[in-house]
């Protein structure tokens, strides 16, 4: 893998006009123990996590990923620097953390994300800790002008495996629906929108009739105007 050194102290300079974009996952897991724990009150165990969206191996352009827990735990700065880029914990409540991903070019700006550790659901086999709890997000990491060192290293990932690379949700069943709701939206409002238009034409025939109409009468009643 090519480093820092190779490219001189700039990274070789910005690649003006170029933008790679690389999807990533990130979110956490959770299952409940069944009952609380006695020596602690923990109730689950969990694991927070960022996962590249498609089939690549990030340490090729990823250096480390800093998760920042609840203040509550010991050491809540934790650092991971190579895959799988998770983190493993057991606990009682919810509360946002922190996660920062710092790549090898040090030239590139770290990417910070916030995440609310989820633990709780209202179905019955996560409740009764028959099933985990998943709860994931996509993101699209964006290096617009990336330098020449980062351009490299985005382009060199390798495949993580050769089997069949699956997430918890299926990202792209949610983006066809996603775009099946925007386009039925859009076509509600153009619909809306049209029979307003038409109920303010009508609106405007009725008044200008009516205006015609008082013309009318107040000329056959001595001349009295109505604007």
């Amino acid at each position: 893998m090519a480093t820092a050194s190779e490219f001189g102290p700039d990274s070789g300079g910005r690649v003006k006009g170029l933008t790679i974009v690389k999807p990533i996952v990130y979110g956490n897991v959770a299952r409940y123990f069944g009952k609380k724990r006695e020596e602690d009150g923990h109730t689950h165990q969990w694991t927070v996590y960022v996962k590249p969206y498609n089939n690549e191996d990030m340490s090729t352009y990823v250096k480390k990923v800093h998760f920042k827990l609840h203040e509550s735990y010991n050491n809540p700065n934790r650092i991971v620097t190579k895959p799988p880029y998770e983190l493993t914990e057991t606990g009682w409540g919810e509360f946002e953390i922190v996660i920062k991903i710092y790549f090898h070019d040090p030239n590139e700006r770290p990417v910070t994300i916030y995440h609310i550790l989820k633990l709780f659901q209202s179905t019955p086999e996560i409740q009764l800790g028959k099933k985990s709890l998943v709860s994931e997000f996509y993101e699209e990491i964006v290096f617009q002008d990336p330098t020449a060192l980062m351009q490299h290293l985005l382009s060199s990932s390798r495949p993580m495996t050769l089997g069949v690379w699956r997430h918890d949700n299926d990202f792209e069943a949610k983006k066809q629906s996603t775009l099946q709701e925007i386009v039925e939206a859009k076509n509600k409002i153009r619909g809306e929108v049209t029979e307003l238009k038409e109920k303010l034409t009508l609106a405007k025939e009725t008044i200008a009739k009516f205006k015609e109409e008082i013309s009318k009468i107040s000329k056959t009643n001595g001349g009295l105007s109505i604007s």
